[in-house]
C-alpha cells in the first residue's frame, strides 16, 4: 500500500518481509471547514430529533428491540452473514426457517452482545477491559469460536480480498502483535478524556482507529460498529440505541472501507468525517421516519379493529404484541391470551379479514401468519449481499 501521508500514522518493514502499519495516537489536528461544520451541526441537530421522537414512542422498549436486531443484522451482513430480519425473528419465535442456523445465530449473539455492552455503559466507562469481553460473547458460539474469542491476538493478522491466501496479496495489515496492546492502551485513553472533541467526531475517530488497530484474529468489523452505540449511548448522545449506522456502512459498503484505508495512507481524516456525519444524517433521518410510521401504523391497527368490530381486550392486546412478535400462529395466540384453540384460530381470521395479518404457508395446519406491514418497515435495507474483504 503507498504510502503518502504519515499523519494518521506509518508502515514498517517486518522482519518477514511485509509492511505492517502502526498508528499514530488520537487525536488528529482536525480541520473544520465550512463543510465539515455543516455537516457537524446537520448531524447534531438530526440525531436530537431521533432522541426525541425515541422518548415519545408508545412502549419504546418494544420498538428499541427491533431496532437493535436490525443494527445486529446489517452489521453482521457487512462481514458477509448470509441472514434475513424474517430468518432471525423465525428463530427467535421458535420457529421452522429456511435459513442456516448458524448464520442466523451469528445475528442473535450480535443482539446479546449488543444488549449486555448497553447495559454495561450505563454505569461503567467504555475500557479495552469491556472490549474483550463483548468479542467473547461475540464470537464464542459462533465460526469465530477457534479465533481466540475475548483474546488480543498474538499472532499478525491482514484483511485480504476473497481467495487470497498470502499476507503479500493483503490490502491492510494491521500492526504487529506487540504493537497491539499499547496501541489499545492509546485509544481507551482518548475514548475516556474529557476534552472539547464534539461526540460524533470523536465516536468516528474511534471507529476508525480500532478499525486500523484490528485487535483481534477475527470480529474487529462487529465490535468497531457496536463502539459506535456504545459511545452515543455512554455519552448520553443517545438516550436509547435508535441508530442503526450499519444501514448506512452496507449500503456505502466500497466507500466505507476506502475511506478508512485513505486515512492511513492519505491522512483523510476530514474525508472520513464527512463520510461518517453524512451517514449519521441520513440514518437518523430514516430511522426517524421508520419511527414515525410505525407510530401511524400502530394507530392505524387500532382504527381497524374498531371498524371490523374485533371487540375485546384480547383484540388490542393481540395487535400490540404483534410489534413485538410479527410472525405467530394460532398457537402463539391461545399462549398469549390464554383463549381456547378454536377461540385464537377464530380472533386470528378476524386479523387476516381486517388486513392485519397475512397467512404465508398456504397449509390447511401448522398455518404461520406475518404482520406484513411492519416487517416491510423493519426490512428496509436488509437485503443480502456481498460481504467484506477475508480478515487472515
Amino acid at each position: 500500500m503507498e504510502q503518502q501521508s504519515d499523519r494518521a500514522g506509518r508502515y514498517v518493514l517486518q522482519p518477514e518481509g511485509y509492511a505492517a502499519y502502526i498508528p499514530n495516537p488520537l487525536p488528529p489536528a482536525i480541520r473544520y471547514d465550512g463543510e465539515l461544520q455543516v455537516l457537524l451541526s446537520a448531524a447534531d441537530r438530526a440525531m436530537a430529533r431521533l432522541d426525541g421522537i425515541g422518548r415519545v414512542l408508545p412502549n419504546p422498549d418494544l420498538f428499541i428491540a427491533m431496532y437493535v436486531k436490525k443494527e445486529a443484522l446489517l452489521s453482521s451482513q457487512i462481514e458477509g452473514t448470509q441472514a434475513s430480519l424474517r430468518g432471525v425473528l423465525e428463530v427467535e419465535a421458535s420457529l421452522e426457517t429456511g435459513e442456516d442456523l448458524n448464520e442466523i445465530g451469528e445475528v442473535i449473539t450480535y443482539i446479546d452482545a449488543m444488549r449486555y455492552g448497553l447495559e454495561t455503559v450505563r454505569t461503567e466507562p467504555i475500557s479495552v477491559e469491556l472490549i474483550t469481553e463483548i468479542h467473547w460473547l461475540l464470537l464464542r458460539t459462533t465460526r469465530g469460536a477457534d479465533r481466540c474469542p475475548g483474546e488480543i491476538r498474538r499472532d499478525q493478522n491482514y484483511v485480504a480480498p476473497p481467495g487470497a491466501t498470502s499476507i503479500r496479496d493483503a490490502v491492510y495489515v494491521p500492526p504487529p502483535p506487540e504493537e497491539v496492546g499499547p496501541a489499545l492502551a492509546a485509544l481507551e485513553a482518548f475514548i475516556q478524556a474529557d476534552d472539547p472533541i464534539p461526540p460524533l467526531v470523536r465516536c468516528a475517530l474511534i471507529h476508525a482507529q480500532f478499525e486500523t488497530i484490528h485487535p483481534f484474529l477475527d470480529g474487529n468489523g462487529r465490535i468497531g460498529r457496536l463502539l459506535i452505540t456504545f459511545y452515543l449511548c455512554w455519552k448520553g448522545v443517545l438516550s436509547r440505541p435508535l441508530l442503526y449506522l450499519s444501514f448506512f456502512l452496507k449500503r456505502n459498503r466500497a466507500e466505507y472501507y476506502a475511506l478508512l484505508n485513505a486515512v492511513r495512507t492519505e491522512g483523510a481524516y476530514e474525508e472520513w468525517l464527512a463520510f461518517f456525519l453524512r451517514g449519521v444524517i441520513e440514518v437518523s433521518e430514516e430511522a426517524e421516519r421508520s419511527a414515525q410510521e410505525i407510530i401511524a401504523l400502530r394507530e392505524s391497527v387500532v382504527d381497524r379493529i374498531l371498524a371490523h368490530e374485533i371487540g375485546g381486550a384480547g383484540a388490542v392486546r393481540l395487535a400490540y404484541n404483534l410489534f413485538e412478535r410479527p410472525i405467530v400462529t394460532a398457537k402463539d395466540v391461545t399462549d398469549l391470551l390464554g383463549l381456547s384453540q378454536p377461540a385464537a384460530n377464530a380472533l386470528v381470521n378476524r386479523f387476516v379479514a381486517a388486513g392485519i395479518l397475512r397467512e404465508t404457508t398456504g397449509k390447511q395446519r401448522y398455518k404461520r401468519y406475518e404482520f406484513r406491514e411492519y416487517l416491510a418497515i423493519l426490512e428496509r435495507g436488509t437485503g443480502l449481499g456481498g460481504g467484506m474483504a477475508r480478515t487472515a
